[in-house]
């Protein structure tokens, strides 16, 4: 009753995750902590490529652009949730529920764009490598990475605006731990089957087509590095690209079971399951794969450390020397 009070009538209530939870308290401690290493991993991850310049290469370049994306993309959604599980009051304004919509489908779609453009990335540099440095410039770099932004602004922009605009029933219970575009469709009372179909062909567009080309691209990666002749060059390569195919599995696979399905044939319970995966938990693991499986991305984090480690040491003896 307090919380129906202090919301607006055009105010929707987030039910989330715990709701139905047994254990709420343990399912936003693991939440928690998976927020901690999410920011802490792609946060380092970025400013050891912008920092290191040895990693000032294109594959780093987009790589530090993906890690900027799932900051954001966590940050858009789970710091609202926990906050609404201490405070009881889980509502969100009109206004709220739109720039929340906006941010999930613009990241969602940047990160389809980008990671196709990280494969394009991979084989040029292993199929093509002498003319890998004439193409891939600084500036072609920085293209790339305006371009997965900027599309997924103009993407979003127009299904945000066009979802938010659909009149609603008398409930405002969004069956959802965020405004996600097919939970709110539920609430209209208008027809939205036409809408749907647009989602899929979207969906489509956006997930299948840029999943297509990656396959192509690494069929086609593999079968140039099963030619090389020296190992440590195919060992390298193979390391690289298993880092890449995996954070391409983690992201397409639960996003193309959501928005290539029909919107009502998958439980409430495996929808929420698969959104956790996609925005929750992959966010997470991204930095943890490039990081865990890279030598140079390891390599840079020992030289800080170490540099940061002999820095104190000095600090520390300084005071004794001049004694």
């Amino acid at each position: 009753m307090k919380q129906g009070n202090e919301s607006s009538i055009t105010d929707f209530i987030l039910l989330g995750l715990f709701s139905d939870s047994r254990h709420p308290g343990l399912l936003v401690t693991i939440i928690l902590f998976v927020l901690g290493v999410a920011i802490t991993g792609n946060s380092v991850l970025a400013l050891l490529v912008w920092h290191d310049a040895h990693l000032h290469t294109p594959m780093y370049f987009l790589l530090s652009q993906l890690s900027l994306m799932d900051l954001t993309l966590i940050s858009t959604t789970v710091p609202k949730m926990v906050t609404d599980f201490f405070s009881g009051q889980s509502f969100i304004s009109h206004i709220g529920c739109g720039a929340q919509l906006f941010l999930y489908l613009m990241l969602g779609v940047a990160e389809c764009v980008l990671l196709t453009l990280m494969a394009f990335d991979r084989y040029l540099a292993i199929c093509y490598p002498l003319r890998y440095p004439v193409i891939m410039t600084p500036r072609v770099c920085l293209q790339m990475a305006i371009g997965s932004w900027v599309g997924g602004m103009l993407i979003s922009l127009m299904h945000t605006v066009y979802a938010m605009n659909f009149s609603t029933c008398d409930s405002r219970e969004v069956h959802h731990f965020f405004c996600e575009v097919m939970a709110l469709l539920k609430l209209s009372c208008e027809d939205t089957s036409t809408y749907e179909k647009v989602v899929l062909a979207s969906g489509i567009v956006f997930l299948l087509i840029p999943f297509g080309l990656i396959l192509t691209s690494y069929i086609l990666i593999f079968l140039t590095v099963l030619h090389m002749n020296a190992p440590e060059g195919r060992n390298k390569a193979l390391a690289t690209c298993s880092s890449h195919l995996s954070v391409v599995s983690l992201y397409f696979g639960p996003a193309m079971i959501i928005y290539t399905t029909p919107g009502s044939s998958l439980p409430a319970d495996v929808d929420q399951c698969l959104f956790v995966f996609d925005v929750i938990i992959t966010p997470m693991l991204n930095p943890l794969i490039y990081s865990l499986r890279n030598k140079e991305v390891l390599e840079a984090l020992r030289n800080i450390l170490w540099r940061k480690l002999i820095i104190k040491l000095k600090e520390e003896d300084m005071p004794i020397c001049n004694h």
